[in-house]
């Protein structure tokens, strides 16, 4: 039981990274984020404070690309309110973009010489 439930969410992941281009932008980044963190040895804090903000982007991208198939489910047919359902989730992938930024600007921009 507990095994078909990480089944079906694993699937959702690899249905995202297979279908959505900015997750498969996001997941490069991670890899660069880790790569830089392992290489300039971050502290327990900064790991804690990098972990979040990729978990957070990570699962935004997963929740933009559920409503947008739900949304597509709905109708193929133009309709200003899904346009601002999507239009929303994307911003919230924005919103937790540009705060993974913010950080990744504190933690690595005295390293980097920023």
């Amino acid at each position: 039981m507990v095994v078909a439930k990480f089944r079906v969410a694993m699937e959702g992941i690899f249905y995202t990274v297979r279908t959505q281009v900015n997750m498969k932008v996001h997941l490069l980044a991670m890899m660069v984020v880790i790569g830089l963190g392992w290489y300039f040895k971050l502290k327990t804090w900064e790991w804690i404070s990098v972990i979040i903000v990729i978990t957070m982007v990570l699962a935004a991208e997963t929740f933009n690309t559920a409503l947008e198939v739900t949304v597509n489910l709905y109708t193929d047919k133009y309709h200003p309110l899904a346009k601002i359902a999507k239009d929303v989730a994307a911003g919230a992938v924005l919103i937790t973009a540009l705060g993974a930024v913010a950080v990744g600007w504190l933690v690595f921009g005295p390293r980097l010489g920023f």
